[in-house]
């Protein structure tokens, strides 16, 4: 998969990008990661990328000319071109799952008060916000969208079912785990998992899924 980032702030991507999975899978040609600064795409000295709202209000929004010309010249007829925004559609592990069938993906983040609105209604085909919190850029949020894309990609995990059996995979929290030793400070293993019966454990395991979401999070069921 190709994935590029527009961004007023590369340096933020060095580190998280370049480390565990991610890493693995750019050296393994599975990610084809590219970082661009949004700056690169101006004309005049001072590298301007904001300017005053029409119709007044505070702060400053991103100019559509150096967005325009960079997706022209980034994105290829596969690209779907996200913008990372407040005002998006919420990202879950679902949207992973469909952004990760995807060819070529270029996330645009925000700063500022926003995009200008002429960026939203011709360049993107998505937007994405990854909670209902602002940020100081969409830096964070684009590598969050990232890193949940790439793992889902064929052979990142080496176990492809590792991804399929996680919290949200399929709509509930996961179920509760454990690992030896079977009892620890006189906390034991449930044992039903020490019982050697794969179809037991695995219907114990659903009852668990649902119950654990129906306490956390009911707005999932």
């Amino acid at each position: 998969m190709k994935i590029d980032v527009l961004t007023l702030f590369p340096a933020m991507f060095a580190g998280p990008l370049d480390e565990s999975i991610i890493k693995r899978a750019r050296e393994a040609g599975l990610l084809d990661l590219k970082i661009h600064q949004l700056r690169d795409y101006t004309h005049d000295k001072h590298k301007t990328v904001d300017d005053r709202p029409f119709g007044g209000g505070p702060g400053m929004l991103l100019k559509p000319e150096p967005i325009f010309e960079a997706v022209e010249k980034i994105a290829r007829a596969t690209t779907k071109v996200i913008l990372m925004s407040p005002s998006g559609r919420p990202f879950s592990q679902a949207i992973a799952r469909e952004l990760a069938r995807e060819k070529d993906l270029l996330l645009v983040t925000g700063h500022y008060e926003g995009f200008d609105e002429r960026i939203r209604e011709q360049l993107a085909d998505d937007e994405l916000s990854i909670g209902d919190y602002v940020l100081t850029n969409g830096a964070l949020p684009a590598m969050v969208v990232v890193d949940a894309v790439t793992r889902l990609l064929s052979g990142v995990l080496g176990d492809d079912e590792s991804s399929s059996e996680e919290s949200f995979s399929d709509g509930l929290l996961e179920y509760p785990q454990y690992t030896r030793p079977a009892e620890f400070r006189g906390m034991k293993v449930p044992e039903m998992l020490l019982s050697g019966n794969h179809a037991e454990i695995a219907k114990w395991r659903a009852g668990q899924a649902k119950l654990r979401t129906k306490e956390r999070r009911p707005d999932l069921l």
